[in-house]
């Protein structure tokens, strides 16, 4: 079987701009430090911790039913629903520097190191083609780990500081599985909002 390969980004080595970490024809997975400064940043997290509707799921494993490991949340960009006023701020900030019309926004509060989410990539049916998922980290930095699904299943780690900004293309959701795994380290809480073009019996 052929070796794993593995490389690491630290935060600080990309303190100069933006960086490709996988190339693709859909511009493949692009990681932004400082998209929004500190003060900007701080401001958001604690707003959208307080303003959010969050939620617990449950969901069946095997034999019994556990917690999802984070809060959860989730809202339509189409006007249909009134935004908490920071979401709203971020959603227009994304969409004007992105370029793109995004119709919903996933939100996920992690706790602490015990709240994750386990490799997966977004379900293609669930997408409209051509259009990326673009990510924005708020709160303590968490590591995300990017596992190519065929060989030589290169693994990209990448620590998503605070104001930060990841795109990921619609074509990389076939090859590659993305997730935020438990840590040992004590970290704070942090919040992901994940900004997606969805078809239109998708968008609620």
């Amino acid at each position: 079987m052929p070796a794993m390969q593995a490389v690491s980004f630290a935060g600080d080595l990309f303190s100069q701009g933006p960086r490709t970490l996988i190339d693709d024809a859909e511009g493949g997975c692009v990681y932004t430090p400082a998209f929004v400064d500190a003060a900007c940043a701080d401001a958001w997290f604690a707003a959208l911790r307080d303003t959010i509707e969050w939620r617990q799921w449950s969901r069946p494993m095997y034999d019994r039913v556990v917690e999802v490991p984070r809060l959860t949340s989730g809202y339509a960009l189409d006007g249909t629903v009134e935004l908490p006023e920071a979401l709203a701020q971020v959603a227009e900030r994304i969409a004007t520097h992105a370029g793109v019309p995004f119709t919903h926004v996933g939100c996920n509060f992690y706790r602490d190191g015990n709240d994750s989410v386990a490799p997966h990539n977004d379900k293609l049916a669930t997408l409209i083609p051509g259009h990326p998922i673009v990510l924005l980290s708020l709160g303590e930095a968490r590591r995300m780990e990017i596992r190519a699904k065929r060989p030589p299943r290169r693994v990209v780690r990448i620590d998503l500081e605070s104001g930060s900004l990841l795109s990921m293309s619609h074509a990389m959701q076939s090859g590659y599985d993305h997730g935020i795994p438990k840590t040992k380290v004590a970290v704070g809480p942090r919040i992901s909002l994940a900004f997606r073009v969805r078809p239109p019996k998708d968008n609620t």
